[in-house]
């Protein structure tokens, strides 16, 4: 369930109390973890996987009527506003011409003064000042990317860089507060989950945007050319759903020099996903094996090859220095024998989908659950794949005769719900359904289709809709495929000396 999908008056999900409601259905409903996309600020296109940093949090899941009650807002300054016109669509144009309007308001009174005591845990934190110049710096050039910034600025010559601190100490100062706000929301409703028994499930795109401040404060971690341009792209290459590829155009790693440096920016940006999140899936997992690079300009990604990732190198190099974590390998799609070792070297889970299992191009998937391992994640779909009743609906005859034969659907249970007990049933350790599935929407409820720019990242649930009685359904279910939360055990009483 993604924070912008959350029920909220204001345009977009948000931290505040729907937030909280969601978690107490969650632990209504028998459920130890609740997964998120990634919670960046968005770029072009919205996408929560294109970001202007990987360390930043998003300015709309800002909840406003927290900041009221902070004393950093009136009612009437934000109560008032139109915030789009659809309650189950989220309108990006809106949020982005009036929302940083009533933040800049909630900020200036924290500039000057106000009693309002911040958590402390972002002082200190280096990526912070690059992300708050780089923001102030976009909203100066309008928005254009850094690339077509003035050289100076571009190449971050210590001149220039001073004078745009000066310049803009102000505008800084707005996009430094504004992160404050958002980790002190973040963190408060972690806590609350964590206090419910719900554990949170972040995820974390392999690559960053080329638009971002972390290609722009850190451009030898990247491929680039000397004028800053990238040399070669990610993507993925033509296969029987998409002639041309994918053309993703984020830039690549420079895994040699990351090597050389012990991996150093990476381990900050993990390091910083664990404060964020209690486990985290890692996106594109097979790119540390193999990536495929797409010369740069290219229209297509037909022209691409495939170069060596770190490998286990660089998963032993995190466990050294950051202890084992609780990680999620994202390994759909196409993989090799090497991808295939290197994620029984790391010791991950990896994702078992059902909407996969029953495609009639392949005879015996390895996505039907009595193939499952215990140690995998199982999910009926993800935010790119459609609804199980959009699939449903969209299948072709043979699928669809045989997932239902495989999964004995009916109609008097629901057929959404007879594939998501096909994941709750099965070996896998843990299961994780949208709740677009478990609410039975159709495709008006898909998060994502991939390579299309139009009508993505806006679902959002109805206020009222994961209400009690979805949740003791859910709780029952929980408990029929023994998936409840185990308590935790009590420990005895010191005998007395």
């Amino acid at each position: 369930m993604p924070i912008s999908s959350l029920p909220s008056p204001y345009g977009i999900g948000t931290l505040g109390a729907e937030a909280r409601k969601f978690v107490d259905f969650l632990a209504a409903g028998g459920q130890s973890r609740w997964q998120v996309l990634p919670l960046g600020p968005t770029s072009y296109g919205d996408s929560p996987y294109q970001s202007f940093s990987s360390f930043a949090g998003n300015p709309y899941f800002i909840d406003l009527d927290i900041l009221a009650q902070w004393g950093l807002l009136e009612p009437e300054e934000y109560q008032s506003v139109s915030w789009g016109d659809d309650p189950q669509r989220v309108d990006y144009e809106t949020l982005y011409k009036k929302r940083f309007n009533v933040l800049r308001l909630a900020c200036s009174r924290l500039s000057r003064g106000n009693k309002f005591e911040m958590r402390g845990t972002l002082w200190g934190a280096d990526w912070l000042e690059d992300y708050a110049l780089f923001m102030a710096l976009k909203d100066k050039y309008g928005g254009i990317c850094w690339l077509e910034w003035p050289e100076g600025i571009r190449l971050r010559q210590p001149q220039a860089m001073e004078q745009a601190r000066k310049e803009l100490r102000t505008e800084v100062d707005f996009w430094r507060w504004v992160q404050h706000l958002f980790y002190a929301q973040w963190w408060d409703l972690k806590e609350y989950a964590n206090q419910k028994g719900v554990s949170i499930i972040g995820d974390l795109p392999i690559y960053v945007a080329l638009d971002s401040a972390d290609v722009w404060a850190n451009p030898e971690q990247f491929q680039l050319d000397e004028t800053g341009h990238p040399t070669e792209v990610a993507g993925c290459p033509p296969d029987a759903f998409t002639a041309d590829g994918q053309l993703w155009g984020n830039p690549l790693f420079n895994w040699e020099k990351m090597q050389e440096e012990g991996y150093s920016w990476w381990l900050k940006r993990i390091a910083w996903q664990f404060q964020l999140y209690d486990t985290l899936r890692i996106d594109h997992f097979r790119g540390f094996d193999e990536y495929y690079a797409i010369p740069y300009g290219d229209k297509t990604a037909r022209h691409g090859r495939w170069r060596p990732g770190p490998g286990i190198h660089f998963f032993k190099t995190v466990n050294k220095a950051l202890g084992k974590k609780d990680i999620i390998a994202e390994d759909l799609g196409f993989l090799t024998p090497s991808v295939h070792k290197l994620l029984k070297a790391s010791g991950y889970p990896g994702m078992k989908v059902l909407e996969f299992a029953f495609d009639d191009r392949y005879s015996d998937s390895d996505y039907l659950p009595h193939h499952y391992p215990n140690h995998c994640v199982v999910y009926a779909g993800t935010h790119d794949n459609d609804t199980i009743q959009g699939w449903l609906g969209s299948a072709s005859k043979k699928s669809l005769s045989f997932a239902k034969a495989y999964l004995r659907l009916n109609k008097r249970e629901g057929y959404h719900w007879g594939m998501m007990r096909a994941g709750w049933a099965s070996p896998a350790d843990l299961a994780v359904m949208q709740l677009q599935d478990i609410l039975g929407l159709g495709s008006e409820a898909r998060m994502n289709t991939p390579s299309t720019l139009g009508n993505n990242w806006q679902w959002r649930a109805l206020p009222g809709a994961f209400d009690e009685a979805l949740a003791k359904r859910l709780y029952r279910e929980m408990r029929v495929y023994q998936r409840l939360p185990k308590a935790p055990k009590k420990k005895r009483p010191a005998k007395a000396r």
